[in-house]
């Protein structure tokens, strides 16, 4: 059985070459700009905010993200775009208890999932949708980001 966890964030790497482990522990990959971005949800951790499970997917012409928010009603999750990054927020609402609750691995409060997608996106036509507790959000690539096929002559 799974249960959702907080994000973590990696410690500060040491200086090492291209090819040290340390290079490895940045979120994504080695530049100096996407490590700092992974540390946006460093607030969140200090408040108790969860994060849901996901997958993120990407075809030729967009990502897809599923993100799993069972119990949650679509009027309870914030979705924005900015530039590249996704934002999913919202409130996991607790049930109405008439006994002793004895064990608690649900998560329940504030929850919170933040992605850099590694590519230009077409942020108008971005569509989102929940059904069965999964919210599945799809995200265009930019004309110049989808892949193309070149006939060869």
């Amino acid at each position: 059985m799974g249960l959702p966890v907080l994000q973590r964030q990696h410690a500060r790497p040491q200086q090492r070459g291209r090819s040290g482990k340390a290079a490895e522990a940045l979120p994504h990959g080695d530049d100096a700009s996407s490590f700092l971005d992974s540390w946006t949800a460093l607030p969140r951790l200090l408040d108790g905010v969860f994060t849901p499970f996901a997958d993120i997917e990407e075809s030729d012409d967009s990502y897809t993200l599923s993100i799993d928010l069972p119990g949650v009603k679509k009027s309870d999750v914030e979705l924005s775009v900015s530039g590249r990054r996704i934002t999913v927020s919202g409130h996991r609402k607790d049930t109405e208890r008439f006994g002793i609750l004895r064990r608690r691995t649900r998560s329940v409060g504030e929850f919170g999932y933040d992605v850099l997608l590694p590519g230009e996106i077409d942020d108008d036509h971005v569509e989102a949708k929940m059904d069965a507790g999964v919210l599945t959000v799809r995200v265009p690539k930019a004309a110049s980001e989808q892949r193309r096929r070149i006939p060869v002559n």
